[in-house]
């Protein structure tokens, strides 16, 4: 089943977000390579400026899901105000239908 993991950064936290990218995206290549992760990408301000994550990611449960966003480098390093899962359908546009 598809998760939508949804955060949201803390305000003023862009330094810790730029610092921390190498970790993260190392951790997103390895669950890419798993076959995990299916999309991701941060949400953007009205400058541009990254300011939230979208991970859509492939897991048995829930809970599975939660463990790989407690799992991600943003996450242990505080980046995020918030996290939020969701049981996702890819209806439009998903690769091999």
């Amino acid at each position: 089943m598809l998760f939508a993991i949804l955060c949201r950064d803390k305000a003023g936290h862009l330094d810790l977000r730029m610092e921390t990218r190498p970790v993260h995206v190392d951790h997103l290549n390895d669950l890419n390579a798993k076959g995990i992760l299916k999309m991701a990408g941060p949400f953007l301000d009205d400058d541009g400026k990254p300011c939230g994550s979208l991970v859509i990611v492939e897991a048995d449960s829930k809970d599975d899901a939660q463990r790989l966003a407690d799992a991600d480098p943003y996450t242990k390093a505080g980046l995020f105000e918030s996290v939020e899962i969701r049981p996702f359908n890819w209806v439009f546009n998903k690769p091999g239908a």
